[in-house]
Protein backbone atom coordinates (compact mmCIF):
# COMPACT_ATOMS: atom_id res chain seq x y z
CA UNK A 1 0.00 0.00 0.00
CA UNK A 2 1.31 3.44 -0.89
CA UNK A 3 2.04 5.85 1.94
CA UNK A 4 0.56 9.35 1.54
CA UNK A 5 3.26 11.78 0.47
CA UNK A 6 2.54 14.19 3.33
CA UNK A 7 3.25 11.46 5.91
CA UNK A 8 6.70 10.93 4.45
CA UNK A 9 7.46 14.61 4.92
CA UNK A 10 6.71 14.75 8.64
CA UNK A 11 9.88 15.52 10.61
CA UNK A 12 10.13 13.56 13.86
CA UNK A 13 12.11 14.98 16.81
CA UNK A 14 15.29 13.20 17.80
CA UNK A 15 15.24 11.03 20.93
CA UNK A 16 16.83 13.69 23.13
CA UNK A 17 14.74 12.73 26.16
CA UNK A 18 15.29 9.06 26.82
CA UNK A 19 16.21 6.66 29.62
CA UNK A 20 19.78 5.94 30.62
CA UNK A 21 21.34 3.01 28.81
CA UNK A 22 24.09 0.58 29.71
CA UNK A 23 26.42 1.92 27.01
CA UNK A 24 26.99 5.14 25.12
CA UNK A 25 29.48 6.83 22.81
CA UNK A 26 29.99 10.57 22.55
CA UNK A 27 31.69 11.33 19.22
CA UNK A 28 32.68 14.92 18.39
CA UNK A 29 34.03 15.71 14.92
CA UNK A 30 35.30 18.79 13.06
CA UNK A 31 34.54 19.45 9.39
CA UNK A 32 37.62 19.47 7.17
CA UNK A 33 37.91 22.69 5.13
CA UNK A 34 37.57 21.19 1.66
CA UNK A 35 35.25 21.73 -1.29
CA UNK A 36 32.07 19.62 -1.43
CA UNK A 37 32.39 18.51 2.20
CA UNK A 38 29.26 20.42 3.14
CA UNK A 39 27.20 18.70 0.44
CA UNK A 40 28.53 15.31 1.52
CA UNK A 41 27.52 15.95 5.13
CA UNK A 42 24.05 17.19 4.21
CA UNK A 43 23.51 14.02 2.19
CA UNK A 44 24.79 11.90 5.07
CA UNK A 45 22.38 13.58 7.51
CA UNK A 46 19.49 12.65 5.25
CA UNK A 47 20.61 9.01 5.23
CA UNK A 48 21.59 8.65 8.91
CA UNK A 49 18.22 7.38 10.14
CA UNK A 50 18.46 4.49 7.67
CA UNK A 51 21.95 3.69 8.91
CA UNK A 52 20.71 3.61 12.51
CA UNK A 53 17.84 1.29 11.55
CA UNK A 54 20.23 -1.07 9.76
CA UNK A 55 22.47 -1.44 12.82
CA UNK A 56 19.51 -1.46 15.24
CA UNK A 57 17.91 -4.40 13.38
CA UNK A 58 20.57 -6.74 14.76
CA UNK A 59 18.91 -6.41 18.18
CA UNK A 60 15.80 -4.20 18.14
CA UNK A 61 15.31 -4.64 21.89
CA UNK A 62 18.69 -3.03 22.66
CA UNK A 63 17.24 0.45 22.10
CA UNK A 64 19.93 1.85 19.79
CA UNK A 65 19.53 5.60 19.20
CA UNK A 66 21.69 8.37 17.82
CA UNK A 67 21.18 12.08 18.47
CA UNK A 68 23.09 14.48 16.19
CA UNK A 69 23.88 18.06 17.20
CA UNK A 70 25.57 20.84 15.22
CA UNK A 71 27.81 23.62 16.48
CA UNK A 72 27.06 27.24 15.65
CA UNK A 73 29.71 27.55 12.92
CA UNK A 74 28.80 24.18 11.42
CA UNK A 75 25.13 25.18 11.29
CA UNK A 76 25.99 28.26 9.26
CA UNK A 77 28.12 26.20 6.85
CA UNK A 78 25.64 23.39 6.38
CA UNK A 79 22.21 24.98 6.70
CA UNK A 80 22.40 28.80 6.90
CA UNK A 81 19.18 30.63 7.72
CA UNK A 82 16.97 30.27 9.59
CA UNK A 83 19.06 29.22 12.59
CA UNK A 84 18.05 28.31 16.15
CA UNK A 85 17.58 31.46 18.22
CA UNK A 86 19.90 30.49 21.10
CA UNK A 87 22.61 28.62 19.18
CA UNK A 88 26.06 30.14 19.73
CA UNK A 89 29.67 29.03 20.27
CA UNK A 90 30.46 28.04 23.86
CA UNK A 91 31.86 31.00 25.78
CA UNK A 92 34.71 29.95 28.06
CA UNK A 93 34.25 30.63 31.76
CA UNK A 94 36.92 31.56 34.30
CA UNK A 95 36.23 31.80 38.03
CA UNK A 96 38.59 31.61 41.04
CA UNK A 97 41.26 29.63 39.23
CA UNK A 98 38.78 27.33 37.51
CA UNK A 99 38.56 27.33 33.73
CA UNK A 100 35.77 25.91 31.57
CA UNK A 101 37.50 25.81 28.20
CA UNK A 102 35.93 26.22 24.77
CA UNK A 103 37.09 23.34 22.59
CA UNK A 104 36.62 22.76 18.84
CA UNK A 105 33.77 20.64 17.58
CA UNK A 106 31.31 20.92 14.71
CA UNK A 107 29.10 17.83 15.03
CA UNK A 108 28.24 15.67 18.05
CA UNK A 109 26.92 12.12 17.71
CA UNK A 110 25.41 10.84 20.97
CA UNK A 111 24.94 7.10 20.50
CA UNK A 112 23.11 5.03 23.14
CA UNK A 113 22.08 1.39 23.52
CA UNK A 114 21.90 -1.46 26.01
CA UNK A 115 24.83 -3.07 24.19
CA UNK A 116 28.27 -1.53 23.72
CA UNK A 117 28.88 -3.44 20.49
CA UNK A 118 25.89 -1.80 18.81
CA UNK A 119 27.18 1.64 19.82
CA UNK A 120 30.62 0.77 18.51
CA UNK A 121 29.24 -0.58 15.24
CA UNK A 122 27.17 2.53 14.58
CA UNK A 123 30.11 4.82 15.36
CA UNK A 124 32.24 2.76 12.96
CA UNK A 125 29.63 3.00 10.22
CA UNK A 126 29.30 6.75 10.73
CA UNK A 127 33.04 7.27 10.35
CA UNK A 128 33.17 4.92 7.34
CA UNK A 129 30.67 7.26 5.69
CA UNK A 130 32.14 10.65 6.63
CA UNK A 131 35.69 9.92 7.79
CA UNK A 132 37.12 11.57 4.68
CA UNK A 133 35.36 14.89 5.35
CA UNK A 134 35.68 15.17 9.15
CA UNK A 135 38.36 14.69 11.79
CA UNK A 136 37.68 13.30 15.28
CA UNK A 137 38.06 15.93 18.01
CA UNK A 138 36.96 13.71 20.91
CA UNK A 139 35.53 10.24 21.49
CA UNK A 140 34.28 9.01 24.87
CA UNK A 141 32.82 5.57 25.60
CA UNK A 142 30.36 5.39 28.48
CA UNK A 143 29.31 2.30 30.43
CA UNK A 144 27.12 1.40 33.40
CA UNK A 145 29.36 1.15 36.48
CA UNK A 146 28.39 -1.37 39.17
CA UNK A 147 25.23 -0.27 41.08
CA UNK A 148 24.42 2.47 38.56
CA UNK A 149 27.12 4.60 40.19
CA UNK A 150 29.65 6.88 38.57
CA UNK A 151 33.39 6.30 38.93
CA UNK A 152 33.59 8.31 42.18
CA UNK A 153 31.19 5.84 43.81
CA UNK A 154 28.01 7.95 43.96
CA UNK A 155 24.70 7.52 42.15
CA UNK A 156 24.26 10.51 39.86
CA UNK A 157 21.31 12.04 38.05
CA UNK A 158 18.52 10.93 40.39
CA UNK A 159 17.05 14.44 40.39
CA UNK A 160 17.00 14.77 36.62
CA UNK A 161 13.45 15.55 35.40
CA UNK A 162 11.25 12.78 34.00
CA UNK A 163 8.31 12.61 31.63
CA UNK A 164 6.62 15.91 30.91
CA UNK A 165 9.06 17.78 33.13
CA UNK A 166 11.96 16.47 31.02
CA UNK A 167 10.23 17.59 27.84
CA UNK A 168 9.68 21.03 29.35
CA UNK A 169 13.30 21.32 30.41
CA UNK A 170 15.00 20.02 27.28
CA UNK A 171 12.80 20.60 24.22
CA UNK A 172 12.36 23.84 22.29
CA UNK A 173 8.74 24.97 22.22
CA UNK A 174 6.70 27.92 21.03
CA UNK A 175 9.48 30.38 21.86
CA UNK A 176 11.21 29.36 18.59
CA UNK A 177 8.48 27.86 16.37
CA UNK A 178 10.77 27.09 13.41
CA UNK A 179 12.78 24.74 15.64
CA UNK A 180 10.06 23.41 17.96
CA UNK A 181 10.94 19.86 18.97
CA UNK A 182 14.67 20.55 18.83
CA UNK A 183 17.07 20.99 21.73
CA UNK A 184 20.45 22.39 22.77
CA UNK A 185 23.44 20.52 24.17
CA UNK A 186 26.64 21.48 25.97
CA UNK A 187 29.29 18.76 26.20
CA UNK A 188 31.51 18.85 29.28
CA UNK A 189 34.41 16.56 30.14
CA UNK A 190 36.16 16.30 33.51
CA UNK A 191 39.40 14.74 34.73
CA UNK A 192 39.11 13.06 38.14
CA UNK A 193 42.03 12.76 40.56
CA UNK A 194 40.89 9.32 41.72
CA UNK A 195 43.83 8.77 44.06
CA UNK A 196 43.16 12.08 45.82
CA UNK A 197 39.39 11.48 45.87
CA UNK A 198 39.66 8.00 47.34
CA UNK A 199 41.98 9.34 50.06
CA UNK A 200 39.20 11.62 51.37
CA UNK A 201 37.03 10.40 54.27
CA UNK A 202 33.57 9.28 53.14
CA UNK A 203 31.97 12.07 55.19
CA UNK A 204 34.00 14.66 53.25
CA UNK A 205 33.02 13.08 49.94
CA UNK A 206 29.37 13.22 50.97
CA UNK A 207 29.61 16.92 51.78
CA UNK A 208 31.22 17.60 48.41
CA UNK A 209 28.51 15.70 46.51
CA UNK A 210 25.63 16.59 48.83
CA UNK A 211 24.42 13.00 49.24
CA UNK A 212 25.00 9.94 51.38
CA UNK A 213 27.32 7.58 49.53
CA UNK A 214 25.65 4.29 50.42
CA UNK A 215 21.95 5.20 50.47
CA UNK A 216 22.03 8.05 47.90
CA UNK A 217 19.78 10.12 50.21
CA UNK A 218 20.31 13.85 49.71
CA UNK A 219 21.70 15.75 52.68
CA UNK A 220 19.31 18.11 54.43
CA UNK A 221 19.78 21.77 53.62
CA UNK A 222 21.09 22.42 57.14
CA UNK A 223 23.79 19.77 56.63
CA UNK A 224 24.64 20.60 53.04
CA UNK A 225 27.57 23.02 52.55
CA UNK A 226 27.23 25.77 49.90
CA UNK A 227 29.96 24.11 47.82
CA UNK A 228 28.08 20.80 47.50
CA UNK A 229 27.73 19.64 43.90
CA UNK A 230 23.95 19.32 44.00
CA UNK A 231 23.64 22.78 45.55
CA UNK A 232 25.81 24.48 42.93
CA UNK A 233 24.12 22.73 39.98
CA UNK A 234 20.52 23.14 41.10
CA UNK A 235 18.65 25.55 38.80
CA UNK A 236 15.05 25.93 39.88
CA UNK A 237 14.23 28.60 37.32
CA UNK A 238 11.35 27.71 35.02
CA UNK A 239 11.64 28.22 31.28
CA UNK A 240 9.51 31.02 29.95
CA UNK A 241 7.07 30.13 27.20
CA UNK A 242 5.78 32.66 24.73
Amino acid sequence: MDTPKELNEIGLPQTVVGPLTRAAIFLVVCIRPKDNNDATLRSFCADLSGLVRAVEFRDVEAGLTCVVAFGSDAWDKLFGSPRPAELHPFREIRSDGRHAVSTPGDILFHIRAKRADLCFELATQIMDNIGDVVSVADEVHGFRYFDDRDVIGFVDGTENPHGGAAQEAAIVGDEDPAFAGGSYVIVQKYLHDMKGWNALPVETQERIVGRKKLSDIELKDAEKPPFAHNALTNDRRKRKRT
